[in-house]
């Protein structure tokens, strides 16, 4: 078996259930919906997203992840302030303060933590994240929330409940590393949607290899604590080992995992295309995230989430 530590933790699924329920169940739409909404905003108190721990990490065979080839030249980088970073806290302000958020929900009965984003979307309500950020091991997380700007506990814009969670196809099937992305579509919160609340940020698909890129997160494991935003910058490369992921050098860790990647980054603004997000990393390379390559798969499992 070769060791893969999953950025936040484990690894999931796909397709679209309840966020509170079992798998097929269908979503309700009565007031008994909002009922389990506000029941499941009032499991998590302060306390328990304090609490909450990043996956355990898990361990994926080779033969469930295809070979790929070496990247090539990287992209000429314009000067910044903040860039290349391995792991530090943003200080920068700008759009992905507010869009950027903290993912929690119940795993195997206890409370664990990822990392979200909100993005453009038809339903104004769409966040994306890992795949196995919202199912593993054929069971879908439940009490699954995602709290934009996240600190120390603090909710400055609510917590969102989803109504509906999903994943690519390819990760649903065979739990392909390559298709390690989840999506969420939220419920309104006091008659608003979520990107007229905190903003969303553009999405590239297909944008190939070898960009510098900026990813962002909430890492919970040491030496992090979950408490604030962090990120990475930097040059990246295809993987050359065994998935067909983007590369970067980044040390974040446990809790990470379903935090932004962005193309075309402006750090002025807080804004960019995303075109991935952190998925894991080699236990045997520490220092270096993976994040998936949004291509046609991620691009249909985007399209189905956007309409719900």
């Amino acid at each position: 078996m070769l060791g893969l530590a999953a950025a936040v933790g484990g690894l999931l699924a796909t397709g679209a259930v309840p966020a509170s329920a079992a798998a097929g169940t269908p979503s309700p739409t009565s007031s008994p919906a909002l009922a389990a909404e506000q029941q499941v905003r009032d499991f998590w108190t302060p306390e328990r997203m304090r609490s909450a721990k990043p996956l355990d990490l898990l361990k994926v065979s080779p033969s469930k992840v295809n070979p790929a080839k070496a990247g090539g030249p990287v992209s000429s980088v314009p000067s910044t302030k903040a860039f290349p970073q391995k792991g530090g806290a943003w200080t920068g302000g700008g759009a992905v303060v507010k869009t950027s958020g903290r993912v929690f929900f119940t795993y195997q009965g206890r409370t664990a933590s990822c990392s979200g984003n909100s993005v453009t979307s038809q339903n104004k309500s769409t966040v994306v994240t890992a795949g196995h950020c919202v199912k593993m091991g054929g069971a879908w997380h439940t009490n699954w929330v995602f709290v934009p700007a996240y600190h120390d506990g603090a909710t400055p814009y609510g917590t969102w409940t989803a109504s509906k969670t999903s994943a690519t196809d390819q990760w649903a099937a065979s739990e392909d590393i390559n298709y390690d992305v989840g999506l969420a579509v939220v419920n309104p919160l006091n008659g608003q949607r979520l990107a007229d609340v905190v903003g969303a940020q553009g999405l590239q698909f297909n944008g190939g290899y070898n960009k510098p890129m900026y990813a962002f997160g909430f890492p919970a494991a040491a030496p992090y604590d979950g408490k604030r935003l962090i990120y990475c910058s930097g040059n990246t490369t295809r993987d050359f080992l065994f998935s067909k992921d983007h590369s970067m050098a980044c040390d974040m860790t446990g809790g990470s995992s379903g935090g932004p990647w962005f193309n075309s980054f402006d750090e002025a603004t807080g804004t960019g295309l995303q075109a991935s997000v952190n998925s894991f990393g080699y236990t045997f390379l520490p220092g270096r995230m993976f994040g998936p390559y949004f291509g046609a798969e991620v691009k249909a499992a985007y399209d189905k989430a956007q309409v719900s």
